[in-house]
């Protein structure tokens, strides 16, 4: 007699806002071996997503500062599910409207406030990467992952610069 041991596989998604115009060799270090990234907007400039692509297929939504074409014809609003996870991507969390939870959202990416936080509300996962982009403040410069099991999803930042 065998046994089957069934497991979920892994499924992890690198999470990055505001660049604004810039790659940092530490975001796309950071990023390396993800299989998928989500760019919660303000991108400015198409080559961001085209380096970011080198690395993993992306997803992306236009910032308030993503004025220029080809990002500007980005949508405001992405959705995607991840094995049993389904994500919703915007740029500033004041955009999210309605009940994430009872419109099937797991977990929620924003950008805009170039502050790294992590926070679950009402069994929704809401996550913002923080900025990967130039410095603002004494805000640090971070990206995140997203990790991926079955129906179980999980989230860390990292600051990308010591």
């Amino acid at each position: 007699m065998t046994s089957r041991t069934q497991s979920s596989s892994v499924t992890r998604i690198g999470l990055i806002s505001d660049t604004h115009n810039l790659v940092r060799p530490e975001a796309l270090q950071y990023l390396a071996g993800c299989d998928a990234i989500i760019h919660a907007g303000d991108i400015c400039n198409q080559a961001v997503l085209d380096a970011l692509a080198k690395i993993a297929p992306v997803t992306a939504v236009r910032g308030n500062n993503d004025i220029n074409e080809p990002v500007a014809s980005l949508p405001t609003h992405a959705k995607l599910t991840v094995q049993q996870v389904t994500i919703l991507v915007v740029h500033d969390i004041a955009d999210v409207g309605g009940d994430p939870r009872r419109e099937g959202i797991d977990v929620v990416v924003t950008g805009h406030s170039h502050k790294p936080a992590i926070s679950e509300r009402d069994g929704v996962l809401f996550v913002n990467p923080g900025s990967a982009g130039p410095r603002r403040f004494k805000l640090p410069i971070s990206a995140g992952m997203l990790v991926i099991q079955g129906a179980h999803a999980s989230a860390t930042f990292d600051s990308l610069l010591t």
